[in-house]
């Protein structure tokens, strides 16, 4: 069976035929890679060409002005017919029967491709790489616009080819090529979350104001002596952070009062150490003076005191 333009012209190889799925010829692998099956007679024309190995060609779909590339795989279809994976009629946009120009031609090797899944769920594979790498083992060529097809579980995963260098189609036999992937078509970035900006506003009147918890001090308990005389050295009781007060507000010191004035001679008296106190400042030399006076009569009782001697006792003669 032939049809218009069918014959060889010059020394390319170009030819029309009618196109049918795999399915067709019980040829279930062809799905699986992008290689046709021709006629016969095809093998006897490119046989008496000197072209080029491999076998590439061109099919163009001219009622829709769509191209694509493909290999061969066999040379066993009828004449006048040729079988294709279905995936590559439907980028052809061709039917079953509709016709098909097949064209020789030569494809540079290719350094750089760029593929998008159009599911994510093709990147939930353990290793998307490795089935990739095993899938286009069976592939001879690749063109940009295309979607390719990829089995993996029972399952069909489809991948656009969006770029690829050096040429809009290339070759991928027997060459290391760069591939690329871009977000799935339904890829949605994930929400990112809203930073809460930290309030600079003071608390209100109704608040409390946080209360600050006591640092641990180590070592604050006192010493005693084994000979159990009083100890010269008295130390002073660490203050806790109740006695820290600090007077901010109003960006000056507020005047001392009578009331912390009286606090502030108590604990001295008691021997405790303030800080943050402005009453010892202001506080009268003889205020200080009296103090230091009930400290020193303090003390004058503990030099009274009789010192220790050892050995004291009487010695007796055992002779009586």
């Amino acid at each position: 069976m032939y049809f218009d333009g069918y014959g060889y012209h010059g020394t390319s190889f170009e030819q029309t035929y009618r196109c049918y799925p795999a399915s067709f010829i019980d040829k279930p692998q062809l799905e699986n890679g992008d290689k046709i099956i021709m006629p016969p007679s095809a093998l006897d024309r490119l046989a008496s060409l000197h072209i080029d190995y491999p076998m590439l060609f061109e099919l163009r779909n001219a009622a829709t002005e769509r191209i694509s590339h493909c290999g061969v795989l066999e040379f066993i279809a009828e004449e006048g017919m040729i079988y294709m994976p279905y995936w590559m009629m439907e980028n052809l946009l061709l039917q079953e029967g509709d016709i098909v120009r097949v064209k020789n031609v030569t494809l540079p090797k290719g350094t750089y491709v760029k593929l998008q899944p159009h599911t994510k769920d093709f990147l939930d594979i353990s290793n998307p790489k490795a089935i990739l790498e095993t899938t286009l083992r069976n592939f001879s060529c690749l063109t940009t616009g295309d979607s390719i097809m990829v089995a993996y579980n029972n399952k069909k995963y489809y991948i656009d080819i969006i770029e690829s260098k050096p040429s809009h189609a290339i070759t991928i036999i027997e060459t290391d090529c760069e591939v690329d992937f871009a977000p799935p078509l339904d890829y949605k970035e994930p929400e990112r979350p809203v930073a809460s900006i930290p309030s600079t506003k003071a608390p209100s009147e109704g608040e409390a104001a946080p209360v600050e918890e006591p640092k641990f001090n180590p070592f604050t308990g006192s010493g005693r002596r084994l000979d159990g005389k009083p100890l010269k050295y008295q130390p002073p009781p660490v203050s806790t952070t109740k006695d820290k007060q600090v007077a901010v507000s109003g960006g000056g010191v507020p005047p001392p009062s009578t009331g912390s004035s009286s606090q502030s001679s108590s604990r001295q008296l008691q021997g405790k150490l303030v800080f943050g106190s402005n009453a010892n400042r202001s506080a009268e030399p003889q205020k200080q003076k009296e103090v230091a006076k009930e400290s020193k009569q303090e003390q004058d009782p503990k030099k009274d005191e009789p010192k220790f001697q050892a050995f004291t006792g009487k010695k007796y003669s055992l002779k009586g």
